[in-house]
């Protein structure tokens, strides 16, 4: 299974990009959040976190191997969660993504079934079942920022998850977890890995107290 793919960014259209692996061009299905931030890199070369799936009828012997791509491992691992969800599957996920990963799993979570409908597809029945199957698995996706943020406005959306996950092994609650990563990020502090951030958490925590 292709789980990372590398090359230079040939080509961009609405729903793929042709991405050049040496003498192989491959074509790589992509959300529209991602079509974006790749628009300015044409000619460059890239790396896409990939998922394969296969697409076509069994019965008929017709399957075509297809790839999704993503900038992050995080943002596949949400996009994989929202295909579990009953209705969805990679077609409508990938019609439906129009927006930053964090700003979905944010209505998830805020159980905004009004704000989710309006994604293409993803009506009003199916914007509950998203809601019922993933809102508690959410916080960590929360905390994605978007990629076009201005440079050091925020810390970085790989530290904030991974800060997350250990606040979590360290016996922090979801809520607790999510709460003092989010005062680091309004911090507008410049944190370069996970241990700077753990510590000026327990900093400032210990200063309140």
């Amino acid at each position: 299974m292709i789980r990372k793919i590398t090359g230079t960014l040939e080509r961009i259209e609405p729903t793929a990009i042709e991405l050049a692996v040496g003498d192989l061009v491959h074509e790589v299905l992509v959300p529209d959040m991602v079509r974006r931030q790749l628009q300015e890199k044409i000619g460059k070369r890239v790396s896409l976190f990939t998922l394969e799936y296969l697409e076509g009828n069994p019965t008929r012997g017709n399957l075509v191997p297809r790839l999704v791509g993503f900038l992050s491992e995080v943002e596949r691992e949400f996009f994989e969660l929202f295909c579990e969800v009953d209705g969805v599957g990679v077609r409508k996920a990938l019609r439906a993504m129009i927006q930053p990963v964090g700003d979905v799993a944010r209505a998830i979570e805020e159980q905004d079934a009004t704000g989710l409908s309006k994604l293409p597809g993803v009506g009003g029945a199916t914007a509950e079942r998203i809601i019922a199957k993933l809102r508690r698995r959410m916080p960590k996706f929360a905390l994605l920022v978007a990629r076009d943020a201005p440079a050091g406005a925020a810390v970085g959306s790989d530290v904030l998850t991974e800060t997350f996950e250990v606040l979590r092994s360290l016996g922090h609650s979801d809520a607790d977890a999510r709460r003092l990563v989010d005062g680091l990020r309004e911090s507008r502090r410049k944190v370069s890995d996970v241990q700077v951030a753990l510590e000026l958490i327990y900093r400032q925590t210990h200063g309140k107290g």
